[in-house]
C-alpha cells in the first residue's frame, strides 16, 4: 500500500471522510455497505485521535451538506 505524508495524507483523510458521508447518505440499494465499512475502517487506522476525527467529520459535513452541522 502506498504511504502518504503531509498534505497528501490530509487529502486522503478528507476524501475518505467525504466519501463515507456521501455513501452513508445514499438510499437503499445505492448504498454500498461494504465500501462504507471499509472506508470507516481505513479512517480508523489513519486518524490519530478523536479531535482529528471531529475535524475531518466537520469538513465532510461542510463539503457534502454545505454546513458544519
Amino acid at each position: 500500500m502506498a504511504e502518504f505524508t503531509g498534505r497528501d495524507l490530509h487529502l486522503v483523510k478528507k476524501a475518505l471522510a467525504i466519501a463515507a458521508l456521501a455513501v452513508e447518505g445514499q438510499p437503499g440499494p445505492f448504498q454500498s455497505a461494504s465500501d462504507l465499512s471499509d472506508m470507516k475502517a481505513l479512517l480508523d487506522e489513519i486518524i490519530e485521535n478523536d479531535t482529528e476525527l471531529a475535524y475531518y467529520a466537520r469538513a465532510a459535513r461542510i463539503a457534502v451538506h454545505g454546513a458544519p452541522d
